[in-house]
C-alpha cells in the first residue's frame, strides 16, 4: 500500500504508554488468547458470510481457536483495502457486510468452536469528505451522530517525528482526523462502540495503530467497557522511537513485528540455526502475537510473503511449531498492485489457512501445548529439527536436497502420522516410527517438513 495510506493497517501504528501501567490497571493482562486452542486466522478482507463458511469448515475442524476479520465499521467508498481503514461511522455497514452478516458469522464460529477477533480502528476516522459505504454524509472532523472537530486533537498536520511521542500519538497519520483519546466523551463513545460488537458475541479486538493512542487512553477506554474480552495491540517496533511495543503489554498481548523480519532473515538466509534464539530481543513470549507476515509487511517487503512459496510456508510451520508467542496465520488475497482491494469472486484468494502444512500444523500446536523445546538439531544452515517436551517434534528442511538423518525427538515409542503431508484421520501411508530409545529416522523431502505429535499415532 502506499505509505500515505498506512494507517489503516497499522505500518505506522503506534501508542504511548504510562511507565508503571500494569501496576495500576484495573485488569490483568491476558498472556494470549483464552482457551486451550490459541492459534488465530486472519481472513484478511474476506466478508462476514465466507468467514461463517470458512469456520464451519475449515478452521474448527482444523483446530483454530480464533479467527480475526477485517473492520467492520462503516468506511469511505472506493475498491482499494484501506478504504476499511478509513472509517466514518460505527455502523457495521462495510463492503464486507451488514450487522446480521456480522451478527450471523459470529453465531457460526462459535458453533464451530472458533472465536472472533474483530479488528477495530478507533485511533482516527476518515479524511475529506464524502458518502460512506452505509450512506452517512460525513466531512473532515465531522461525523454526525458520533464526532464533532472538539474530539479531535488540535495538532492539524500530518505525524514528522517518529522520535516525539506528542507528535507520533497527538498529529495525524497520513492526513487521517486524529481522536482526542485523552477526552472523557471519545473514550466513552469508543467503548460504547467495543461494547456493541461485543454484544454481538466478539470475543476481543485487534487494535489498530494502537502505536498512535497513549497506553494511559487505552487503559482508560477498556476500563470504561462492560468486558472488554481479550485485546491484542498493533505497536509496530522502530529503533530509537519515542513508542516502544513493550508500553503496551500491561493492556494486552502485542503484534511482534520483529518476529516476522527475523523469519525473512532465516529463511532467504539458509541460516535457520538462528531460529533457536528467536525470542531474543523481543517482547516476553507471554505477550507477543506472532505473524509470518500480515497485510502491511506482505506489501512493503519487511516479511515472507505468499510469492516466496515453500519458504512462506516453512515459516508458518515453524511459527506454529515453535513455543515462543502466540501464532497468527496470516492469509490473504493475491495481488500485483498494492493498493487492490480484495477479489469478488471465489478466485485469487491464497487460502494459506487451508493449507495441508498450516492445519496439519495447527493440530501440532494444539496438542502440545506448552511443552518446553527440547532436543535441538541443526546442520549450521537451512536444516532444524527440535522435540516439544515428549508431546511432539518438527525436522524443517529448507535446503534444496532431501535431508536424511536420525534424530533424537523426545517422544514416546510407537508409529506416528507425518501431519505435514496427510490428516491423523487416515495418514495415507504417511507414517513415521520411533524407537524405544526415542529416535527416528527421516527423510525429510527439500523445501519440505517433517511434524509429529502423539495425538496423531497410527
Amino acid at each position: 500500500m502506499q505509505q500515505r495510506f498506512r494507517v489503516l493497517g497499522g505500518a505506522l501504528a503506534g501508542v504511548l504508554a504510562a511507565a508503571g501501567l500494569a501496576t495500576w490497571a484495573p485488569w490483568s493482562s491476558q498472556a494470549s488468547p483464552p482457551g486451550e486452542k490459541t492459534v488465530t486466522a486472519t481472513l484478511f478482507e474476506w466478508k462476514f458470510a465466507d468467514v461463517a463458511k470458512a469456520c464451519t469448515d475449515q478452521l474448527g475442524p482444523a483446530g483454530y481457536g480464533y479467527v480475526e476479520v477485517s473492520p467492520a465499521s462503516e468506511h469511505i467508498q472506493g475498491n482499494q483495502w484501506w478504504t476499511s481503514y478509513q472509517p466514518v461511522s460505527y455502523k457495521i455497514a462495510g463492503r464486507l457486510g451488514d450487522r446480521d452478516a456480522f451478527a450471523g458469522m459470529v453465531k457460526a464460529c462459535h458453533g464451530a468452536g472458533v472465536k472472533v477477533v474483530a479488528d477495530a480502528v478507533i485511533n482516527h476516522m476518515a479524511a475529506a469528505s464524502g458518502t460512506g459505504t452505509g450512506g452517512t454524509q460525513y466531512s473532515k472532523y465531522n461525523y454526525p451522530g458520533y464526532y464533532q472537530d472538539q474530539d479531535f486533537h488540535g495538532c492539524r498536520k500530518n505525524i514528522s517525528n517518529y522520535g516525539d511521542r506528542d507528535d507520533v500519538q497527538n498529529c495525524e497519520l497520513v492526513g487521517l482526523a486524529d481522536l482526542d483519546t485523552g477526552s472523557d466523551a471519545v473514550r466513552t463513545t469508543v467503548a460504547k462502540y467495543l461494547d456493541d460488537l461485543r454484544s454481538l458475541g466478539v470475543d476481543g479486538f485487534r487494535i489498530d495503530a494502537a502505536k498512535h493512542m497513549s497506553a494511559t487512553d487505552l487503559a482508560a477506554i477498556k476500563g470504561k467497557m462492560s468486558d472488554p474480552g481479550f485485546w491484542v495491540q498493533e505497536v509496530i517496533y522502530g529503533a530509537g522511537e519515542a513508542v516502544q511495543p513493550d508500553e503496551y503489554t500491561g493492556i494486552g498481548d502485542v503484534d511482534e513485528f520483529r518476529y516476522g523480519g527475523h523469519l525473512k532473515s532465516a529463511f532467504q538466509g539458509s541460516n535457520l540455526a538462528q531460529l533457536k534464539s528467536v525470542a531474543d530481543g523481543k517482547l516476553s513470549g507471554d505477550k507477543a502475537r506472532t505473524f509470518v507476515d500480515n497485510w502491511d509487511t506482505e506489501r512493503n517487503g519487511s516479511t515472507l510473503t505468499y510469492k516466496d512459496g515453500a519458504a512462506h510456508t516453512l515459516a508458518n510451520v515453524f511459527m506454529l511449531a515453535s513455543p515462543y508467542g502466540s501464532p497468527n496465520v496470516y492469509s490473504g488475497y493475491e495481488w500485483s498492485d498494492k493498493d487492490a482491494g480484495p477479489p469478488s469472486g471465489t478466485d485469487g484468494w491464497t487460502n494459506e489457512h487451508a493449507k495441508r502444512e498450516i492445519t496439519g500444523m495447527v493440530g501440532f500446536r494444539n496438542a502440545v501445548g506448552s511443552a518446553e523445546l527440547t532436543e535441538w538439531w541443526d546442520n549450521g544452515g537451512s536444516a532444524i529439527a527440535f522435540g516439544r517436551g515428549g508431546k511432539g517434534f518438527v525436522a524443517i528442511n529448507n535446503g534444496d536436497g532431501e535431508l536424511t538423518q536420525t534424530f533424537a525427538t523426545s517422544l514416546p515409542s510407537g508409529t506416528y502420522c507425518n501431519v505435514i503431508a496427510a490428516a491423523p484421520s487416515s495418514c495415507d501411508g504417511n507414517t513415521v516410527t520411533v524407537g524405544d530409545d526415542g529416535k527416528a529416522k527421516l527423510t525429510v523431502p527439500a523445501k519440505s517438513a517433517v511434524a509429529l505429535h502423539v495425538k496423531a499415532k497410527s
